[in-house]
Order: C-alpha cells, then sequence, then structure tokens
C-alpha cells in the first residue's frame, strides 16, 4: 500500500524518461514475469470476479515490467484514471489527494530476489498486479476516488482512522461467491501465502463488513491479518462512499480502537 511513510526503505525510486518509460533492466524483467507466473494460478483460484475481469483487461505483458503509461491507456479508456510512479512510500496527505484527481501512485522499483516472496514496501507488482486490475472497474474507482476526496477534508488526525476503510477493502478485503470466500483487495491479490490464508486458512477471523468496526480495528502491515471483513454483497461497499465518512471517523475515535488481535510489534535490536 502506497500510504505507508518509513525512513529507511531499501530501495530507490525508479525515474521516468521524458516519455514517461523506466528503463527496467533484464534481471528486473525476470522477477515480474517469475512473479506473473507464480501469482495467476493463485488469483484465479482464490480472487473475487471483479478482480478477475480487470486483470483481463489489462493483459499485462508476461516478459516484462509495464510501462505505468501503458496501464494508464487502459484505465483512461474504462474509468478515466492514471497510474503515475512515485517513491515508494508518500505521505497519506499525498495520498488522499492523488486519489481524489483519479491518480494512483505506483512505487516505481520491483523487489530484489532476496524480497520476491514478501517486501514490507509495496514495488510496482504490487501496485500494478494488485491494485490496477479493480481500478479498470468503474465502481471500485468511485470508491477510491470518494476516499481521496474525503481524505482531503479530514484534519491529519482523522488520516489513520479513514484509511482503516482503504485498508480492510481495497487492499485486504474479501467477498463471498457461490458461498465461497474470494479475494478482493490488493494487498492479497500480489501475496502468495496471504492470498490462501485469508481465504482458506482456519488462523484468520472473517467478519461482517460494518464502517465502524473497521475504522475501530488496528492493523500491523508486517504481518498476515488476523482479521479480515468480508462483503457479502458487493453493493453495500460502494453504498459506504456515500455515508458522511468523516462523522464516521468521529464516532469510531469517540468509541475507541478495539484491542489488536495482534501480539506488538518487536522492536529493533
Amino acid at each position: 500500500m502506497t500510504t505507508r511513510t518509513h525512513a529507511n526503505s531499501r530501495y530507490q525510486a525508479k525515474q521516468p524518461d521524458r516519455d514517461g518509460n523506466i528503463a527496467y533492466s533484464p534481471d528486473e524483467n525476470a522477477v515480474w514475469r517469475d512473479l506473473l507466473a507464480r501469482q495467476l494460478p493463485n488469483v484465479r483460484r482464490y480472487c473475487a470476479r471483479p478482480y478477475l475481469d480487470g486483470l483481463a483487461r489489462l493483459g499485462f505483458p508476461a516478459d516484462r515490467v509495464p510501462q505505468c503509461r501503458e496501464v494508464s491507456q487502459v484505465l483512461g479508456r474504462h474509468t478515466g484514471w492514471r497510474v503515475e510512479p512515485v517513491p515508494a512510500l508518500i505521505p497519506f496527505g499525498r495520498f488522499f489527494a492523488m486519489l481524489a484527481e483519479r491518480a494512483f501512485p505506483a512505487a516505481s522499483f520491483i523487489r530484489r530476489r532476496e524480497d520476491f516472496d514478501y517486501i514490507k514496501e509495496p514495488d510496482i507488482f504490487h501496485e500494478l498486479f494488485g491494485h490496477a486490475p479493480l481500478l479498470t472497474d468503474a465502481r471500485f474507482a468511485a470508491f477510491s476516488q470518494a476516499i481521496g476526496e474525503t481524505g482531503l477534508r479530514a484534519e491529519r488526525r482523522d488520516y489513520a482512522w479513514l484509511i482503516r476503510l482503504y485498508w480492510f477493502t481495497i487492499e485486504f478485503g474479501l467477498t463471498l461467491e457461490g458461498g465461497q470466500y474470494k479475494a478482493l483487495g490488493s494487498g492479497l491479490a500480489s501475496s502468495v501465502s496471504e492470498l490462501s490464508w485469508s481465504v482458506a486458512g482456519d488462523g484468520p477471523q472473517r467478519r461482517p463488513f460494518d464502517v465502524l468496526d473497521i475504522l475501530r480495528t488496528p492493523y500491523r502491515i508486517d504481518i498476515h491479518q488476523p482479521i479480515y471483513f468480508v462483503i457479502e454483497n458487493i453493493d453495500d461497499l460502494f453504498a459506504a462512499a456515500g455515508r458522511d465518512l468523516l462523522a464516521d471517523v468521529q464516532e469510531a475515535r469517540s468509541r475507541g480502537l478495539f484491542e489488536p488481535a495482534y501480539p506488538p510489534a518487536r522492536e529493533a535490536s
């Protein structure tokens, strides 16, 4: 997810040229190729139809990292969105502003082989393979834009509360199809181990979609989520965009956070 801030990133943003293209090395293109080949069978098994339909619309190349301008051309035809390369980790305020302008901020680097299975910060595989498919769907695109517009009206102290609605839906949301759990979230689609854990694992709690409960549920970015919210009727998610979300944030704040369902993070030695 592009909204995290982190002072010790091991990766540097790659800068596009005057034509908007980024020069990826043969090794970097091979990482994309291998990530795509590994993850496609998993998303076909575990992801929800809106994600799979969007993936088909995008038609990612199998042998190289897609250029953001290529993805933007497809998004533009379907929903008017675009993808813009950014440093991996940007502040919440900028993230909300970009969503409000129908621009998705995409970290421009791709992970190294030593981070092949897991990377804390978002890379271009997570951004494009995870997020772009839902942005081809006008309903999900409008929901993301509504989150951005709400964020522009929010005070800084509200950011961490509001972003939970994005986190537990667009990033890590589940739904039901034919009575079976399916993944909607971009963080799930781009993760080999957490995708199957979220949908078929015995460990996580799966709770009904409820905006106030989501706003009150803390999370950690560096573990498999112990709690997922299940959007049984996807229209309920889109209806949430029409709520007074800032009023919901204030109500959630007055009630307070739930106790975390995970252990505290260990301090680095």
